[in-house]
């Protein structure tokens, strides 16, 4: 039983934290596999997670569902579950002043648009129903005051030229997602937003 309480009080195993973060065995997996949240292995080979990093990962993920006024308006479009929550942890966990949306494929992207235009898109590519291709098309045409489009991709680059690839101007990575590059990125929009160049 104090064994039992001792577990209880210092670490999680997989299961308890998937139940606690509420989300699926293999995301915590994922996550763990991704250095998002830091895990041992027992001698018999299970996995266990140190209970203050799953809360404090619990309170990064009630913080990031709370929508700020004022600040960047970032747009991610990913039709995979466990990437958007990637996205969704690590840009809290940066802390940085922005504002993040999340849209599982390319028709749901546009809808968020037409609530409001964000000054930063970031999508993937390859996506059932409207993919990132058709869905930039159609930002490009029909919404001119959008902001910065960044690609993050699995697609190889020949694979995106032979579906008609993107225009030029749109930065296009590789997946995994990098997050460093987009932190990068965010920082200098922020920082531009702070203090905008003046005309000569």
């Amino acid at each position: 039983m104090a064994k039992r309480h001792d577990q209880a009080r210092d670490f999680y195993t997989t299961r308890e934290a998937a139940k606690v973060l509420g989300v699926s065995l293999t995301t915590v997996q994922l996550w763990v596999e991704a250095g998002i949240l830091p895990a041992w292995k027992t001698p018999g080979g299970h996995r266990r997670l140190a209970r203050d990093a799953v809360d404090r990962l619990q309170r990064e993920q009630q913080s990031a569902k709370q929508p700020a006024l004022g600040r960047l308006k970032v747009l991610v479009v990913e039709d995979e579950p466990v990437q958007r929550e990637l996205y969704r942890l690590q840009f809290a966990r940066w802390g940085l002043n922005l504002d993040l949306r999340l849209a599982e494929n390319g028709f749901d992207g546009l809808i968020q648009v037409g609530r409001e235009v964000p000054d930063l898109v970031i999508t993937d590519l390859d996506m059932p129903g409207m993919d990132g291709f058709q869905m930039i098309r159609h930002l490009f045409r029909q919404v001119p005051g959008i902001g910065k489009v960044v690609v993050v991709s699995a697609l190889s680059p020949e694979e995106i030229r032979a579906r008609g690839g993107v225009p030029e101007q749109i930065p296009v990575y590789a997946k995994p997602v990098p997050f460093a590059a987009l932190r990068k990125l965010i920082e200098q929009e922020l920082t531009e937003r702070a203090f905008p160049r003046r005309a000569s």
